[in-house]
């Protein structure tokens, strides 16, 4: 009894290790197409979850400012705020009225100096005024460190005697930051495991495929790596657009008075005798309207009393016939 247990328990042994042999054999010798199918539906996944599995879970993001609790960024910038909890690009404009444009000039160079800033661009320009003069107009535009923005702005009113139009704003670009920082973790992961599939690879055609997709995730991680750096960049340097206009002096122009005499007026007998046309022609018109005027509505009116008053007169006035003798 003992050998017939035996024997059917050594049988199922032997058949479970050539299976189990089958399938290591079946795993190591994985074809390209398998490779392939795995990595697209890897990229796939990896598109779709916000986060990669070998990527450790995120922080909780505060819900009014859209960043990770207690984290902070590089501005790119050396100072007390290197590193900062908000990514804000600030920017003004300011037209400045100077009573000299060559001091104003100098004094707003010196600000950009003290302030740690530079001059983007620059336009000077001569203008003439009504009293002949050339005065000096500019356009500069500076860029100073974040936190120097309050006081450059500070410093700038005070090379004005008046200060025309002053505008200043900022935009917070910090969730724009967080969310091209989390983009950035996963296409570097999705890159790592796109290697990976690329070392596996088992022909040339196959290595091709996966290079060329090793390439466009490639070329996105370049592109966000260049938009955070913007960000950054932008952050860490205000922008100012200044202005500079020259008081100009109060010109009253002369008045101009006419020294011009009247040319003499010269004979002109053919428009004498079309005015006298005129004249004659306007005469007999109003002679026959007035005929008209006469027959058609003064004799209507005026003939049956006079006829009356006379046949009345010439009756009592009749003188009675004296008798033949």
């Amino acid at each position: 009894m003992k050998s017939q247990f035996t024997l059917p328990t050594l049988l199922i042994l032997l058949g479970a290790a050539v299976l189990n042999a089958c399938g290591a054999g079946a795993a190591a010798t994985e074809s390209p197409a398998y490779v392939e199918e795995n990595y697209a539906m890897e990229a796939a996944a990896t598109e779709a979850a916000p986060a990669i599995e070998e990527a450790p879970p995120a922080p909780e993001a505060d819900s009014a400012s859209g960043l990770t609790e207690g984290s902070v960024y590089e501005t790119g910038i050396d100072g007390n705020l290197t590193l900062t909890t908000h990514l804000v690009i600030k920017s003004a404009e300011m037209r400045l009225l100077v009573e000299d444009s060559n001091v104003a000039i100098d004094r707003l160079t010196q600000i950009v100096g003290d302030t740690g800033g530079y001059i983007i661009s620059s336009n000077v320009w001569n203008q003439t005024h009504l009293d002949g003069i050339n005065y000096k107009y500019a356009t500069f535009t500076i860029g100073v460190p974040v936190n120097q923005f309050e006081r450059a702005l500070n410093r700038l009113r005070g090379i004005a005697i008046q200060v025309v139009n002053e505008n200043a704003s900022g935009e917070d670009v910090t969730d724009q930051y967080v969310d091209l920082q989390s983009q950035l973790t996963n296409l570097e992961a999705t890159r790592d495991r796109i290697k990976s599939f690329l070392e596996q690879s088992q022909n040339v055609d196959e290595a091709l495929r996966i290079n060329q997709q090793l390439s466009e995730i490639e070329r996105q991680i370049e592109e966000i790596k260049g938009r955070i750096n913007y960000l950054q960049d932008r952050s860490a340097f205000s922008t100012i657009l200044v202005n500079i206009d020259p008081k100009l002096p109060e010109v009253i122009p002369p008045t101009v008075i006419p020294t011009s005499t009247p040319e003499p007026e010269t004979w002109r007998p053919e428009e004498t005798a079309g005015n006298a046309w005129k004249t004659l022609t306007s005469a007999y018109q109003n002679i026959i309207d007035i005929l008209i005027w006469f027959f058609v509505v003064l004799v209507p009116i005026f003939a049956p009393p006079v006829i009356i008053v006379w046949a009345i007169l010439k009756w009592v006035m009749r003188k009675p016939k004296k008798p033949q003798q």
